[in-house]
């Protein structure tokens, strides 16, 4: 299943059942896009499998 149907599913849902408005949902997914082209990227995706294995149990230490 793809990640942006997965997403869009839990966007819908926070729209839904959260309150949460569209705009707060566009800004953020928009944020999102633009720091994944900043220097940032590599630390943000090194910290995020970082969590993932800590919290799937595989962490590579």
């Amino acid at each position: 299943m793809p990640l942006v149907l997965i997403l869009g599913v839990i966007a819908w849902g926070a729209i839904k059942f959260l309150g949460v408005r569209l705009w707060i949902v566009v800004v953020i997914a928009l944020f999102g896009f633009y720091l994944s082209e900043t220097v940032l990227a590599p630390a943000i995706d090194s910290g995020t499998r970082t969590g993932v294995d800590i919290v799937n149990g595989t962490d590579r230490r």
